[in-house]
């Protein structure tokens, strides 16, 4: 059983891997209930979307961690991925400004990630 950030950094890593662009984390367990991390990122097509959505979640069940709840991945402009503790959160950049994830958990602890990620 992993811990949630053990969680939220394979995911991260995972999302890295494939590209993904401006990727946050959030330590959001001192803010709500809903998890105790949200990963938030931004890809440049739908097809990376549901690239990198397909990646985390088979990287996780892979280590024995399936998602709970998937969420927009018909829909193009977004995916929510949601594994209990970590809830991830794909957007085009777009939907990423329309949302403001950061904006409304602004309260949440950012989390380094500079050792997970590769330098640009």
């Amino acid at each position: 059983m992993m811990t949630p950030k053990e969680i939220a950094e394979i995911i991260v890593s995972t999302l890295d891997g494939k590209k993904a662009d401006d990727i946050k984390l959030l330590r959001t367990s001192d803010v709500t209930v809903l998890a105790d991390y949200f990963v938030i990122c931004t890809a440049n097509s739908t097809t990376q979307i549901k690239t990198m959505a397909d990646e985390v979640e088979a990287t996780l069940e892979a280590k024995g961690e399936n998602p709970l709840h998937r969420e927009g991945y018909r829909s193009g402009g977004w995916v929510l991925i949601d594994f209990g503790c970590v809830v991830v959160h794909i957007f085009m950049d777009e939907a990423r400004q329309f949302y403001n994830l950061e904006r409304l958990w602004s309260n949440a602890e950012e989390i380094d990630i500079s050792s997970l990620v590769l330098p640009n």
